[in-house]
């Protein structure tokens, strides 16, 4: 009977040992995992500041760029409405040479001449003063109405007038001259027409 118990304490040892050399192992499998196993939690927390880092870069971009659109959009709305205020500057400053005119041909209508010369230059003053009008229109694209034939786009009919050499329908005479801007009716011309 001893040697069956010394057979089983001898199992008993056999057994405890290989537990010894299992637990051995489990430590040596633990220490090698730590070893080899990179720590997630530093990992992320790096990930974590990394993107942190780039949506506030984007969200500062982002921000500069908004700015910048807002300053642009502003700055083109103050010279659009800069642009309609002066618009017609340059006409103005055409206009001053008519004007410069008429003063002129007040001021000779004022000089001790005879009557005969006044009239004289008042008509060339107010020639003139036509001439610088229609230079300044022409550069500012403003035409008069052509009277080719009636046209009630352009022509105004504000009476009729019997004739014998004209057609009926045509412009026997021109009362006021109508005017466009390119292809736009400023003013239409009023005239009498052929019955």
């Amino acid at each position: 009977m001893s040697e069956k118990i010394k057979e089983e304490n001898e199992e008993i040892e056999v057994t405890e040992e290989e537990a010894q050399n299992q637990e051995d192992i489990e430590t040596k499998d633990e220490e090698v995992t730590e070893e080899v196993m990179p720590d997630y939690s530093i990992l992320a927390d790096e990930f974590k500041a990394e993107m942190e880092e780039k949506v506030r870069v984007a969200e500062d971009k982002y921000l500069r760029t908004h700015a910048d659109f807002e300053n642009i959009k502003k700055r083109l709305e103050r010279e659009k409405y800069q642009a309609i205020d002066y618009a017609s500057e340059k006409f103005a400053k055409d206009l001053l040479a008519p004007i410069d005119a008429l003063q002129m041909a007040i001021l000779s209508a004022n000089a001790d001449i005879e009557p005969a010369q006044v009239v004289e230059k008042l008509k060339e003053g107010i020639e003139l003063t036509v001439k610088s009008f229609n230079t300044a229109f022409e550069k500012h694209n403003i035409t008069e109405v052509e009277y080719d034939e009636f046209n009630p786009d352009f022509h105004n009919a504000v009476m009729k007038v019997d004739s014998e050499d004209i057609e009926s329908g045509q412009i026997v005479q021109i009362m006021q001259k109508g005017y466009q801007i390119k292809d736009r009716l400023l003013r239409e011309a009023m005239v009498s027409v052929a019955n």
